[in-house]
C-alpha cells in the first residue's frame, strides 16, 4: 500500500491494484471473458434486437410506439 503525506499531515493511502491470475495468453487461448466484455456483447446485442423490434412495429403499425404515438 502506498502513503503520501499531504499539507497539513493528511494522508492518503492508495491500493495496490491485484495481479491477474490469468494471463492475457490464457484468456485468448481457452476463450475465457472478462465480466465487461461479456457485458459489452449482451448490451450491444439487445440493443440490435431492439432496433429491429422497432423497425418491425414501425413498419406493421406504422406508429414509432404502438398505443402510444
Amino acid at each position: 500500500m502506498t502513503i503520501t503525506t499531504e499539507d497539513g499531515n493528511r494522508q492518503n493511502m492508495f491500493a495496490v491494484e491485484p495481479k491477474m491470475y490469468i494471463t492475457e495468453k490464457d484468456m485468448e487461448e481457452h476463450e475465457q471473458e472478462t465480466y465487461a466484455q461479456r457485458a459489452e456483447k449482451l448490451n450491444g446485442r439487445l440493443a440490435m434486437l431492439g432496433f429491429v423490434i422497432a423497425v418491425g412495429s414501425y413498419l406493421t403499425t406504422g406508429q414509432i410506439l404502438p398505443g402510444v404515438f
